[in-house]
């Protein structure tokens, strides 16, 4: 018989975007939650990729590439591959990444990786290029940024960057699509309050489950613990309306799922362990 996990016959919904809501499902489920995925974003292409295919054709002028995503990373990637047919000449370029799982995408691909603060919010890179510049030379100083993200994303970054002394060119390799092909029976669970928390992982989840679920989604969040990954996600939940009842101290997918078993974990007997 299978031991008990601190959440055992936990209602968990994921908002994640299917293909990549495996990861917080699996941990999810290791603690003994049940899952109801609830995806209200997906990636899409872009119409145009004529601005990206400007960039790649040019990488030899940047210093600096900036990730802040591992949508960001694969899409990227993924264009440069077709475009030159390898990634291989991204190995003479610094390169940067928002979070743990974003660098980890990168150094799938056989790419190192040269900055990557531990917080996933564009402020902690700001502050990290900051920090690093502070003790000599500004690594950015005069030195041109490429960075590749969604169509849809907030000007922190950038503007962080150029605040740095960068130049720095934004430039959209996807974008972020509201998901409305959701399992009927996980939309009656949610609005007939038969869950114990809903995850979101990023503002795109916040958005999309506003606009499929409507003038429904604060009835939703007041039945169930708003979860959120980080505070500018937080941040985004309260502007539309979500009574947000959890912030992650650790604003990753192990710290979301760290914060949730501290707030919703049953006890679980030592010899069970």
């Amino acid at each position: 018989m299978t031991a008990p996990g601190a959440l055992d016959g936990r209602w968990i919904v994921v908002t994640r975007a299917r293909a990549q809501a495996g990861a917080l499902a699996a941990r999810l489920e290791a603690e003994g939650a049940r899952i109801a995925e609830f995806p209200t974003i997906r990636v899409g292409p872009l119409d145009d990729y004529g601005e990206a295919d400007r960039a790649i054709d040019r990488l030899g002028d940047y210093r600096w590439i900036v990730f802040t995503s591992q949508n960001g990373v694969t899409a990227f990637l993924d264009r440069l591959q077709a475009r030159a047919g390898t990634v291989r000449g991204l190995d003479h370029h610094d390169l940067a990444a928002i979070g743990p799982a974003t660098a980890g995408a990168l150094r799938a691909r056989g790419l190192r990786v040269d900055l990557a603060p531990a917080e996933f919010v564009a402020e902690a890179l700001v502050e990290a290029f900051a920090t690093a510049s502070s003790a000599g030379p500004s690594r950015l100083r005069g030195a041109r940024v490429l960075l590749p993200r969604a169509l849809e994303a907030r000007g922190v970054l950038p503007e962080g960057l150029r605040g740095l002394g960068a130049i720095v060119d934004v430039v959209p390799v996807y974008r972020t699509v509201t998901e409305r092909d959701q399992a009927p029976a996980v939309r009656r669970r949610l609005l007939d309050g038969e869950v114990d928390a809903v995850t979101f992982t990023s503002s795109s989840t916040v958005r999309g489950f506003v606009e499929v679920l409507g003038p429904e989604a604060p009835r939703v969040g007041g039945r169930a613990l708003i979860a959120c990954i980080g505070p500018v996600t937080a941040a985004t939940a309260r502007e539309r309306g979500l009574p947000v009842g959890l912030v992650a101290r650790e604003y990753t997918v192990p710290g979301l799922v760290a914060a949730l078993r501290e707030r919703l974990g049953r006890a679980v007997p030592t010899a069970d362990r």
